[in-house]
């Protein structure tokens, strides 16, 4: 797998004002946005993997949990599932059109939730 460097962006939850992540990773090719995090031994806090198109994911074979953000076209927080453990699966978010993955606890400490507004910000921008 060809892993897609971090780009000078972070992540904003614009809704309550808070930063999600400091270095933001893409997976749109298939092969990425199949193995997501997998071979990972941990996904250190101010990461995060952007997984587009996806409306569902899974944890299997992952050896920690993670909180999973799912946004709509337009950015908006349709869905949040927060500490997902390894071995277990999403349902289909119809409305999403791509999924957040976070390190676990990144959901509650920034008080994420459905209908917030997130955005991609460049890291000079803030």
């Amino acid at each position: 797998m060809t892993r897609v460097r971090p780009e000078e962006v972070r992540l904003v939850n614009t809704t309550r004002d808070v930063v999600l992540a400091e270095r933001v990773e893409r997976a749109a090719a298939m092969v990425d946005r199949i193995l997501g995090l997998l071979g990972r031994s941990t996904f250190a806090d101010g990461d995060a993997l952007v997984i587009s198109p996806c409306n569902a994911i899974h944890t299997f074979f992952m050896k920690f949990p993670i909180d999973a953000v799912f946004l709509d076209r337009s950015g908006r927080v349709v869905r949040t599932v927060p500490e997902l453990r390894p071995w277990r699966a999403t349902r289909f978010h119809l409305a999403a059109a791509q999924v957040i993955e976070l390190p676990a606890g990144t959901v509650a400490r920034t008080g994420t939730c459905v209908g917030d507004q997130l955005i991609f910000r460049e890291r000079s921008a803030v």
